[in-house]
């Protein structure tokens, strides 16, 4: 059984910062692309930073240069270093997992943890 447990939300005030863990079991995890994702009330969910089995990052444009994702293979823990929190950051903030094998896409998400930037 695959399971991706988020834990680090709350409420921080503007120009704050929160780290965002995300520990994953029932997956192999070193070869899986990490995700963060985020949705924000009436908005889709989008990406905001990504990182590869090989360690490659890539992040949205209005995160870029504040918020830092990290793995952790051993721990089977991918993080999400969040800086200079802005109010636009307020979301529910979801880890994934994904990866192709044998021509099948496997898709994980965590349960979300919410994330409030308000003074």
């Amino acid at each position: 059984q695959v399971q991706l447990m988020e834990s680090g939300g709350g409420l921080v005030q503007p120009g704050g910062s929160l780290r965002l863990s995300c520990g994953a079991s029932g997956i192999a995890f070193s070869i899986n692309t990490m995700g963060w994702y985020r949705q924000a009330p009436g908005k889709e969910r989008e990406l905001v930073a990504r990182i590869t089995s090989s360690g490659y990052t890539n992040y949205v444009d209005s995160v870029k240069g504040r918020f830092t994702i990290s793995r952790d293979n051993p721990k089977n823990t991918v993080y999400l270093q969040m800086n200079s929190l802005k109010p636009e950051d307020t979301a529910v903030y979801y880890c994934n997992a994904h990866r192709w094998a044998f021509g099948t896409e496997f898709d994980y998400w965590g349960q979300g943890t919410q994330v409030i930037v308000s003074s």
